[in-house]
């Protein structure tokens, strides 16, 4: 299924036209771990945790690269790969996509339904029909269009998002901090809050298996409308560094308007993003309430349209290898993956409402501990390559990255043990 590309001069017109699977990687990623997890990191632990969040997208970065120099190298998604490598590792790749899928798709829609909810007190209707609405929108924009409206879609959300995410934290940050004078500022390097960072750095910039969600993305684009190898990875870089930079400014959201200000941090996710809009209300004034709203919406309900057709594609695809069928099969049972995951999701909602903050830390951590076992794979189908090389800089940042994924994942699990306290 290689796909052949004509060759064309790489310019500022043609990386523009190439904008797509990168942006869909970047819509994504700006949910949980940006709106959540980061604006909780600065809210809890102010300026402290920007190191983990800027080093996590850093030592991530080779891995999520790989992704799209594979694919646009080989015309193949990086499942393919794994399954080249070993079906063993397809294997592990489907049940962690599985799980991954029904837990994430659920709690994005969740977490939209209440932001709704919270910018619209008088709407006379629960969370879970919300959550209901929400899906229902995911599904019609999705099986309307599929990629090409999953395309359009997530460039307007990825750019009205970052322009308003941009103006919030810039007017909290003319406002100061609004810590107490009395205030006792606490360190997040003990083993306290080891769970906390974990959670943080599994879902930054998004969970490993993106990735490879990614580059079937970047498949889907090729099949349309292909590009170069140079474009695409315009493409690529453009998504990865504004997820990593408005990771920063959501940390940022948090640590302006929360940190130390005298109420307690609330930790579900749901409640939090409620507890935040208020206090942008408060601090800045009622005319805030709507702007924040709108980025915590549009972060959201962009998260949900990619999450629903990036994990049922993922799914296709890792069935499709698994029972050996052509890659029409793939193409041919997506509806219905997509539907899945939408469906299992509303369930998960319907039926496990109150232990879904649970759950999603569950994948959180999982994500997580399975980084360095993925990140190796990805890493292990590009280093010989002889089209486009992986430089030396690449290596030595990629060692240096498994290095960190991997010793924070023993740690967490040294300490889960007891045997660090």
């Amino acid at each position: 299924m290689n796909q052949t590309v004509s060759p064309h001069k790489s310019s500022w017109r043609s990386r523009m036209h190439a904008l797509g699977p990168g942006i869909l990687m970047a819509s994504a990623a700006i949910g949980g771990s940006h709106l959540i997890a980061s604006t909780q990191a600065g809210a809890l632990y102010g300026w402290q945790l920007a190191v983990i969040i800027i080093l996590t997208n850093l030592f991530k970065y080779p891995f999520f690269r790989f992704s799209a120099h594979y694919t646009l190298d080989s015309g193949k998604s990086l499942i393919e790969g794994y399954a080249e490598k070993s079906r063993v590792y397809l294997w592990i790749f489907l049940i962690l996509c599985f799980c991954a899928a029904t837990i994430n798709a659920g709690a994005v829609a969740v977490v939209t339904a209440v932001i709704v909810k919270v910018a619209l007190p008088d709407l006379p209707v629960s969370n879970n029909a919300v959550a209901v609405g929400v899906m229902a929108l995911t599904l019609l924009i999705l099986l309307a269009g599929q990629y090409k409206a999953l395309d359009r879609v997530s460039k307007i959300i990825v750019v009205s998002l970052s322009v308003a995410t941009i103006i919030a934290a810039s007017i909290a940050m003319s406002r100061g901090m609004q810590m107490q004078p009395d205030f006792i500022e606490p360190s997040p390097w003990n083993m306290a809050a080891l769970a906390f960072i974990i959670s943080l750095m599994g879902w930054m910039p998004a969970p490993i298996e993106i990735s490879a969600i990614n580059s079937l993305w970047v498949t889907a684009r090729q099949k349309i409308d292909p590009v170069s190898y140079r474009d695409g990875m315009f493409d690529f870089n453009v998504g990865f560094i504004t997820s990593a930079v408005l990771a920063v400014v959501f940390l940022i959201l948090g640590a302006y308007v929360q940190y130390g200000n005298g109420e307690a941090v609330q930790m579900a996710g749901g409640k939090y993003v409620g507890q935040l809009i208020n206090m942008y209300a408060v601090t800045i004034g009622e005319w805030a309430r709507p702007l924040v709203a709108f980025i915590a919406f549009a972060c959201m309900f962009g998260t949900t349209i990619t999450v629903v057709d990036g994990y049922a594609r993922a799914l296709s695809e890792s069935v499709r290898l698994v029972r050996g069928k052509s890659a029409e099969e793939a193409e041919k049972g997506l509806t219905a993956w997509i539907l899945w995951v939408a469906a299992s999701g509303l369930a998960l909602i319907l039926w496990f409402n109150s232990a879904m903050a649970e759950l999603l830390k569950f994948a959180m951590i999982t994500a997580f501990l399975a980084a360095p076992v993925f990140a190796w794979l990805n890493y292990w189908l590009v280093k010989d390559d002889k089209k486009h090389k992986v430089t030396a800089a690449m290596k030595a940042l990629t060692y240096v990255g498994l290095i960190y994924l991997a010793g924070f994942s023993v740690l967490f699990v040294l300490n889960l043990m007891g045997v660090i306290a």
